[in-house]
């Protein structure tokens, strides 16, 4: 009985270590990547069946609150080298992304609502609040003394950044370069060509359509039956929330950027040195945050509010939770050792 006790203690601590935490998350990553791989794509007019959809959720919230769970380990430890509040705001951040996806994951799945805005966003926008914070206090914690090369780099990374999330978010964005000359001559000009007979059949006549695409009177009826699903008081606030929708963007672009130099600038100022892989998985992290991110405003944007959650580069937003979490691991696991070091060499000097 006790060789299976110490058996079975051994295999938890094992499980729990920093490395096998660590190797947990890469396994959960890669297993995401094979999921997404698998089955991301689909036929043309078909949509993605809900088990998927489900499974990139589990995947997703699983890994945020994996992180959010180490990061309050690292909260309570008092021997953070770089402080207990930096986790504790970066612990917040990663926490409100999960609620937030826990939100949207109900208005989509359960009541098939795609608002503009919705209550989800309040707590994504708290989480990208929280997730500055605790990446500036990173920062002034350590001394920051860039070279002048440094600091074109992160001014480069936020003309880079802000340029491409404006061309995203907005395709006209820089309309300016093309000419739009050819729509105002090919307005008239086909009016005066279509007989006025003509123009008064399409009334009666079929509309033509993609394949699988929905027709217009099931796409009048199908609204209606998706939206019944839902509370009325979560349609009125839908519906009250939605002029916010230009300042919602406006800030998740701003936030995207500004963390994506946050990042950069955790890079260049703990490149090398002990501390150095947790903040580089940190900063990496936020880099995959910004690539997920970008990649949903893109299809979002290009297909009009009618993309559909699930595609393959949002297994990015997996990575994400994923390399919070290991920074987070890395850092206690460098933290707890290297005071325990110091006690092993007062003890024997004493």
């Amino acid at each position: 009985m006790s060789s299976t006790s110490q058996q079975k203690s051994s295999l938890s601590s094992s499980l729990f270590s920093a490395q096998g935490m660590v190797i947990t998350g890469i396994v959960w990553a890669v297993l995401a990547l094979l999921f997404f791989l698998l089955f991301s794509v689909t036929v043309e007019g078909e949509e993605l069946p809900l088990w998927y959809s489900i499974g990139t959720y589990v995947f997703e919230l699983g890994a945020f609150l994996a992180a959010a769970i180490v990061c309050y380990r690292n909260w309570q430890s008092p021997q953070m080298v770089s402080g207990r509040n930096v986790w504790l705001c970066i612990g917040l951040g990663v926490f409100f992304y999960f609620v937030g996806g826990v939100l949207f994951g109900v208005w989509e799945l359960v009541w098939h609502l795609d608002p503009a805005v919705s209550i989800a966003d309040a707590f994504y926008v708290l989480s990208y609040i929280f997730l500055g914070a605790g990446m500036i206090l990173a920062v002034l914690s350590k001394r920051v003394d860039l070279e002048i090369a440094q600091w074109i780099a992160l001014l480069g990374v936020a003309v880079a950044g802000t340029a491409f999330g404006l061309w995203v978010a907005s395709p006209t964005f820089f309309g300016l370069l093309g000419s739009p000359e050819p729509v105002a001559i090919e307005q008239p000009v086909a009016k005066a060509s279509v007989p006025s007979t003509v123009a008064s059949a399409p009334k009666s006549a079929p509309k033509l359509e993609k394949p699988g695409a929905k027709t217009q009177a099931a796409a009048e009826i199908e609204p209606k039956d998706e939206t019944t699903s839902a509370p009325l008081w979560v349609e009125a606030l839908d519906s009250k929330l939605e002029p916010l929708e230009f300042g919602v963007n406006l800030f998740y672009i701003i936030g995207d950027v500004f963390l994506l130099i946050l990042a950069t600038a955790l890079i260049l100022a703990f490149w090398g040195g002990r501390f150095s892989q947790s903040w580089r998985m940190i900063a990496f992290a936020i880099f995959s945050l910004y690539i997920a991110d970008m990649y949903f405003k893109w299809a979002d944007s290009r297909l009009q509010g009618e993309y559909e959650s699930g595609g393959l580069l949002e297994v990015f937003f997996v990575f994400t939770g994923v390399l919070f979490a290991v920074g987070a691991i890395l850092e206690y696991d460098i933290s707890t050792r290297s005071r325990q070091s110091r006690r092993g060499r007062r003890t024997a000097k004493g």
